[in-house]
């Protein structure tokens, strides 16, 4: 199973120190590059940052071709983007994303997603 999540889904589960159902359900999750400079390089020391920096179930993964991300960037910040434009190259079979603004855009690329993680 193909899963890529965005940032806060990961710091979510991080804060109640619930990661780990992330490796429980879909063993590897693909984390975009902008997403790991969100949780990893700019959340330093904060919840997930470790996590996603050392465990080898969250896979740091770049973008093939950059070209839908930079389009994405006129309506999602980065790691949105990325996180959408990874699961489009990869055909993911799920996209985890809290935001409605790029639930929305996900949607116009017919990805599956999961129930909104903002509840956490």
């Amino acid at each position: 199973m193909i899963v890529v999540s965005n940032t806060s889904p990961i710091i979510n589960l991080a804060w109640v120190g619930q990661l780990g159902l992330l490796k429980k359900l879909y063993g590897q999750v693909l984390v975009p590059e902008a997403v790991y400079h969100e949780v990893v390089v700019a959340g330093a020391g904060k919840p997930g940052a470790r996590e996603v920096d050392t465990d080898p179930s969250f896979v740091r993964s770049a973008l093939a071709d950059n070209a839908l991300a930079k389009a994405l960037l006129s309506e999602l910040d980065p790691g949105e983007a990325e996180a959408i434009a990874l699961a489009v190259e990869r055909n993911a079979d799920l996209v985890l994303l809290d935001e409605r603004r790029a639930r929305t855009v996900a949607e116009r690329y017919s990805l599956p997603m999961m129930g909104d993680f903002s509840v956490f």
